[in-house]
């Protein structure tokens, strides 16, 4: 199999000669102003790295440039807010820069673009404090203001994935934090902006994935989004605490994870003996149908590349 072939059977739970690989990378501020430059960047850890497919990253553009929300103090203002349109630069720009990407990386593996939920939209602009306030204040108002974004964010994944030839979307929902909303409000003020970017992003191609996102030490009240459906899912084995085969058959899909990404963890200090080892032990628990070996979220830019490369390398020979 080439990687096209192996990622794309991964993704539909049918048997792979080696178990996919892929973990990513957040680009740094110094490449955002060139568009070259930056799709250089990842061809580069293409090249280092031999990953099977390609997490594209998104920087620059993370958070929704509306007008309104700049210095916003009131949830009611919240109405105010209005599609930016298919002309806006900050869909315009990730189309462009995308297209630049898939052409530097020549077509070798799947690509998938990073998008945020609509509310993670918004908390990046005007922060997590902000968001809480504002959708405690009037949640109507955040619903509103979500389900406008959704549709900036249907125009983004349309034109990544009939424009830019992205094979597919990396969906990443947020705040479902056990201690952030209960699971009624999460379904009530969030899920329904977050499935109309998901389900638009389902019609239009079969290589989705949904990233249950976790951070700040708190597990996700997974709960909230077990009718969210795409063909893999990537978790958070060391925030939520579920090893691969519970995984596969709690989400009933591929799964996509197995190390801790965070700077310390095991990937970034083991020997590379160690590290293979793991990767033997990750795929044995996996097995080579509807497994995908990752992390839990993105790596920090301090791993040297060929750490990654190791657990490619390894996962080759079995």
């Amino acid at each position: 199999m080439n990687k096209r072939e192996r990622v794309t059977a991964a993704f539909h739970g049918q048997k792979v000669d080696h178990v996919p690989v892929c973990m990513w990378q957040h680009v740094g501020p110094e490449y955002w102003g060139n568009d070259d430059a930056f799709a250089a960047v990842q061809a580069e850890f293409l090249r280092n790295t031999d990953v099977d497919f390609m997490k594209l990253s998104g920087d620059k553009y993370f958070g929704w440039p509306h007008p309104a929300l700049k210095d916003i103090k009131s949830a009611d203002a919240l109405y105010a807010v209005k599609p930016l349109g298919p002309h806006h630069p900050y869909i315009r720009g990730q189309i462009e820069r995308t297209k630049k990407v898939v052409k530097a990386l020549g077509g070798e593996c799947p690509t998938l673009y990073l998008v945020f939920a609509p509310l993670s939209c918004i908390r990046l602009t005007i922060g997590y404090p902000m968001m809480m306030k504002l959708i405690r204040e009037n949640p109507e108002a955040m619903k509103a203001a979500c389900r406008v974004v959704a549709e900036d964010e249907k125009l983004l994944v349309r034109g990544l994935l009939q424009e830019a030839g992205v094979d597919g979307i990396f969906y990443s929902v947020q705040n479902g934090e056990e201690n952030r909303f209960t699971y009624e409000e999460y379904r009530d003020w969030v899920t329904p902006s977050d499935k109309i970017v998901l389900d638009y992003a389902n019609s239009l191609s079969d290589m989705n994935a949904i990233h249950f996102c976790a951070w700040e030490e708190i597990p996700n009240r997974l709960s909230v989004w077990e009718d969210y459906h795409a063909p893999v899912i990537s978790w958070s084995r060391y925030f939520d605490i579920m090893d691969i085969d519970a995984a596969k058959k709690h989400f009933g899909s591929t799964v996509w994870g197995g190390f801790d990404n965070r700077p310390g963890a095991f990937l970034y200090t083991a020997s590379r003996e160690e590290i293979e080892k793991e990767t033997e032990k990750l795929i044995a628990e996996g097995g080579k149908q509807s497994y995908i070996l990752g992390a839990d979220c993105s790596i920090h830019n301090e791993l040297p590349e060929e750490r990654i490369r190791w657990v490619v390398e390894a996962a080759r020979r079995i």
